[in-house]
């Protein structure tokens, strides 16, 4: 049914005084505007998207810039079949008397660029989310929608002076707010556009300049907030952009990320990266936990990822004598003067294996070099090379490129290839960080700071038995050294490029031969320009690009409490302007955090913090932190626990375990939506609308009915109060705790 024929209100009965037209006439006009601007949009957007996708995709910059052309359009495309009419979501009115600004998910206007809808992180749209009675930014009102299938199902209006009012506004104490807070929970976060509050849209709109923490307990929607953050900085920041490196968005564990999944793709970004901390280094899928919490300590710390630079640096010692290679024309000799030039040929910064290749087109050059006078001054001196005639059309008196010949009997040559493997190996990360493990001597070369007994407790029998505590090292490992693939895979095409340029040489040879024309005309094949023109080398393809290697302009890290010095390095790495949105709770580290932020993130590398707090619980139920505080405050007194602001008018039960079935399937009966999970029983098995989870895993998801499977058997200490704490929290309507 088409918007302008049928209204966009679809009130229930009990907010029937909402529908007066005298509230809503106004808001109908606008939807009617909408959803014709809307159909016109979606066709012409189609119709580019068609033009590109039959354009010729290019070469270079070319192509890459038609990717993203059709990127961007195939978003916003998407975006708005998704949405419709609900991509609007509220309007704003000034003390100024103009006309009603809306706001929704993306700007739009109308063919006679109207402005129909302001982008929520446009700087028009700041107001709608941060106006207050202390504060209102220039606005009377405001009102929120909240949207059901496509139709309003209930509206929200705040007045911000006594003019506000003038017939135009409906006061239902936060109906829309509220009841947002208490819906049912769904497998994907939903995002909070229409709900957003003062104090976290300051956050979502804070400057990428350093680190931005946000700190907040159990349901202060940080992490909602820090998405939302993510897709307003890609809009606004021009430091932050797609074309400037983009934005990393890491997450606790997988079951996180695919809950979270959903939020940026409704909010118009795509092209966020999403990762956990383990998924950054392929090892990460098999590694297994360190079992021995002295070794896991020792790996935890910034100064062992760093022993990776000396052990590295190991391997690039410039050689000490010189060698001679034999070649079909003469020995030519590499002193330590043309090792030294061969080396510093590699530029700064540049990874070992990729250094490698750099450093061995410069020793070819210099022994190129060493040839071709040496055979020119024997033509010169009257070299008689009747004896010799296939060395000496092997150096190109024929027509071919002689350069290119010395340098392809060069790289074939055995004794000069194995003299350069020794001068500056092809590395690998796992055997560099196996090394450190399985070699004693090495360790402590690389990190002799460590006492004896350390050294000793970090060797294990199985070098390449990896732990969670090693992808650090691994990741710094394969980051110094690049990925040793790129320079076996260009020996690879070098190697297939040659024997096509000699098997096209041999039939344009051919051609030229078996010319009869009169006029010759492929003579003109001789040039060396023309026969590699006809070498296609885009038939030989390339590796794709490792999406999450970095750099990015901005990172996003989510309970970051949790992470490691040693594991904050690997972050570090991928984002050299250190702009950083840490999100945490320091009540929720299981390991303990008893340092400041600001005292944490200097110690890793950060020097630009700054804090923002979030104290309000909007998600968990009085009833269920009533429960958890005590549970947090026995093991961390100080701990920042959030204010709940509402009710679920539902008890905590306690019962034995015995109890789980029935629970289970009369909420199941009584709740025909909401997801339900069960924490701390592994024997569970999971259903489509239950959850089994550990608490660990637990963390950073919400539940209508969360079920507690023996929590002290979570353990003691500050980890076992934690991880209760953790799992109790999870919980927006009712908690359950059986034992026994």
């Amino acid at each position: 049914m088409s918007a302008t024929t049928a209204s966009a209100f679809d009130l229930p009965d009990h907010l029937a005084p909402k529908a007066d037209p005298a509230l809503i006439a106004g808001d109908e006009r606008h939807f009617a505007a909408i959803a014709r601007s809307l159909e016109q949009s979606i066709c012409d957007l189609s119709d580019r998207l068609e033009v590109e996708l039959k354009a010729p995709a290019g070469e270079g910059q070319e192509a890459m810039d038609r990717d993203l052309e059709v990127h961007r359009l195939s978003s916003r495309l998407r975006t708005l079949r998704r949405y419709g009419l609900d991509l609007c979501l509220g309007r704003m009115v000034g003390a100024d008397g103009t006309e009603p600004v809306y706001v929704g998910r993306l700007g739009l206007t109308d063919g006679a660029s109207r402005r129909l809808l302001v982008d929520w992180r446009s700087p028009a749209a700041e107001p709608f989310f941060g106006a207050t009675h202390a504060d209102p930014m220039g606005l009377t009102s405001r009102r929120r929608y909240r949207w059901t299938g496509g139709r309003i199902s209930d509206y929200w209006d705040e007045v911000f002076t006594a003019d506000g009012l003038e017939g135009r506004a409906a006061l239902d104490d936060q109906s829309a707010f509220i009841a947002s807070l208490g819906s049912d929970r769904s497998p994907r976060m939903r995002d909070v556009l229409s709900t957003i509050q003062a104090d976290q849209d300051a956050i979502i709109r804070a400057g990428s300049g350093g680190a931005l923490v946000v700190d907040g307990g159990p349901g202060t929607g940080k992490t909602v907030v820090a998405l939302h953050r993510a897709a307003y900085l890609l809009y606004s920041d021009p430091r932050v952009g797609h074309h400037r490196g983009g934005v990393l968005f890491v997450g606790p564990h997988q079951p996180y990320l695919a809950y979270v999944s959903d939020v940026l793709p409704s909010l118009g970004e795509e092209g966020v990266q999403t990762t956990t901390i383990r998924d950054l280094v392929p090892e990460g899928t098999t590694a297994t936990a360190e079992t021995d919490r002295a070794v896991a300590r020792l790996k935890s710390t910034a100064d062992m990822v760093r022993a990776i630079e000396p052990a590295v640096g190991m391997y690039e010692k410039l050689p000490t004598d010189g060698v001679s290679v034999e070649t079909p024309w003469a020995d030519v000799w590499i002193s330590t003067r043309d090792w030294a030039e061969a080396f510093e040929s590699a530029e700064a910064g540049t990874p070992h294996n990729e250094a490698r290749d750099q450093i061995w087109d410069a020793l070819l050059a210099i022994l190129v070099d060493k040839l071709r006078v040496g055979l020119d001054d024997a033509v010169e001196t009257g070299w008689d090379d009747d004896d010799d005639d296939d060395q000496f059309d092997a150096y190109g008196r024929g027509g071919a490129d002689p350069d290119d010949k010395l340098r392809r009997s060069l790289t074939a040559n055995r004794e000069l290839v194995r003299a350069f493997g020794r001068a500056w190996p092809l590395l690998e990360a796992t055997d560099i960080v196996g090394d450190l493990w399985s070699v004693p001597d090495y360790l402590r070369m690389c990190a002799p700071w460590l006492a004896p007994e350390e050294v000793a407790a970090l060797r294990r029998a199985d070098a390449h038995a990896w732990t969670i505590s090693d992808l650090p090292l691994l990741d710094a490992a394969r980051q110094r050294l690049g990925d040793p693939e790129i320079s076996r895979r260009r020996q690879r095409r070098e190697a297939a490029f040659a024997a096509e340029r000699e098997r096209m040489s041999e039939v344009v040879d051919h051609l030229i031969a078996t010319d009869d024309s009169d006029m010759h005309v492929m003579s003109m094949l001789r040039g060396q320009d023309l026969r590699a023109a006809l070498v296609d080398n885009a038939a030989h393809p390339t590796a794709d690009p490792d999406l999450l290697a970095g750099p990015f302009a901005h990172i996003v890290v989510d309970e970051a409490q949790e992470l490691t010095d040693a594991e904050w390095q690997m972050l570090l790495l991928r984002c050299p302007s250190r702009s950083f949105t840490v999100v945490g709770d320091r009540a929720q580290a299981r390991h303990g955090f008893t340092e400041s932020w600001q005292e944490r993130l200097e110690r890793i590398g950060l020097d630009r913090v700054s804090l923002a707090s979030l104290s309000v619980n909007y998600r968990t139920p009085e009833e269920v932190m009533a429960e958890a505080e005590p549970v947090i405050r026995a093991a961390l007194p100080d701990a920042n626990v959030p204010t709940s602001i509402r009710s679920s008018g539902i008890p905590v039960v306690h019962g034995p375990t015995s109890d789980l079935d029935s629970i289970l399937e009369i909420w199941l009966a009584e709740h025909v939506e909401g997801i339900a999970c069960v924490i701390g029983d592994p024997t569970f098995e999971a259903t489509s609308r239950v959850q089994s989870l550990t608490p660990e895993l637990s963390k950073g998801l919400e539940f209508d009915l969360v079920v507690l499977i023996d929590p002290e058997s979570f353990g003691g200490g500050i980890e076992g109060a934690v991880d209760r704490y953790v799992a109790m929290t999870r919980a927006t309507q009712q908690l359950v705790i059986l034992t026994g």
